[in-house]
């Protein structure tokens, strides 16, 4: 199994912009260009990636219509993650075992999660 070292070693071997913000918990910015914030937790035996996306739509008809979105975007366009709702918040998130994880599987979870972020932004906001 990584070590809680290990695994920032693998942060910064991606020259990722993350900051820590509590015990085994960082927060990764993409970029600046308006994409979320990713957050991560080292919690053995799993690190686990969150991203908040934006808030759940109000109505019944919006969010029957972005679940079902989202359901759709799960079972075709999503390699490593899911999306879920998380108090009202649509979130996008994966974990990862720590027994086998190398930096290539970590790589390969943070590109696509911070993909989908970008590639899916406009698919999300107008349902």
């Amino acid at each position: 199994m990584i070590s809680r070292d290990d695994f920032e070693s693998f942060m910064i071997r991606m020259e990722l912009n993350y900051e820590e913000i509590g015990e085994n918990l960082w927060i990764i910015d993409p970029d600046l260009t308006g994409r979320s914030s990713v957050v991560v937790s080292y919690s053995p035996p799993l690190i686990v990636l969150r991203s908040a996306v934006e808030p759940a739509p109000e109505t019944d008809a919006e969010r029957l219509k972005l679940y079902s979105r989202l359901l759709e975007m799960n079972a075709s366009e999503l390699v490593h993650g899911s999306y879920g709702l998380e108090d009202g918040e649509i979130v996008l998130g994966d974990a990862l075992e720590l027994e086998n994880l190398d930096f290539s599987e970590f790589q390969a979870s943070f590109e696509s999660i911070s993909l989908a972020l970008t590639a899916h932004k406009d698919n999300l906001t107008t349902g």
